[in-house]
């Protein structure tokens, strides 16, 4: 089985092009920063590539900075260059992508980064640890709320 999920931001805004010929199709190549649980700071930078709708998303929505969850598949490929080496390349196509955070927490955590960089101190309030989600009140009777 060929299914990888990952999440994280883009490092720049999607490259879209289009295919030549008479059914032209959108093709979107964005680089994705994927951040390791360990201990010290590691980051991984995943070229990913879409199709179609897909790609006509990307462009429309995604820019630099935004986190989204995409799953999709890795694709090996490879080419020669201008020099004659072969140069193999590892892609994950796209499948499906979303959203990971909302557009509020999106533009306050910008907010915040530009007021750290102005010597300015950010603090996080529950509605940015919440990402979207509201705490449940502890007066609340749990059988009552439509899951489990």
């Amino acid at each position: 089985m060929n299914r990888v999920v990952l999440m994280g931001r883009l490092t720049r805004d999607p490259d879209i092009r289009y295919t030549q010929g008479e059914n032209s199709m959108a093709v979107a190549r964005y680089t994705l920063a994927v951040d390791r649980r360990t201990k010290e700071k590691e980051t991984d930078f995943i070229s990913c590539v879409a199709f179609g709708k897909n790609a006509e998303f990307a462009d429309k929505y995604l820019k630099q900075g935004t986190k989204i969850v995409i799953c999709g598949r890795l694709q090996t490929g490879s080419y020669t260059n201008r020099e004659g080496q072969k140069v193999y390349t590892t892609d994950v196509v796209i499948d499906e992508q979303e959203f990971a955070e909302s557009k509020s927490t999106a533009t306050n955590a910008q907010k915040g980064t530009d007021n750290r960089a102005n010597g300015a101190e950010h603090t996080d309030t529950p509605s940015n640890i919440a990402e979207g989600f509201m705490a449940i009140p502890d007066n609340v009777d749990s059988e009552g709320l439509p899951f489990n």
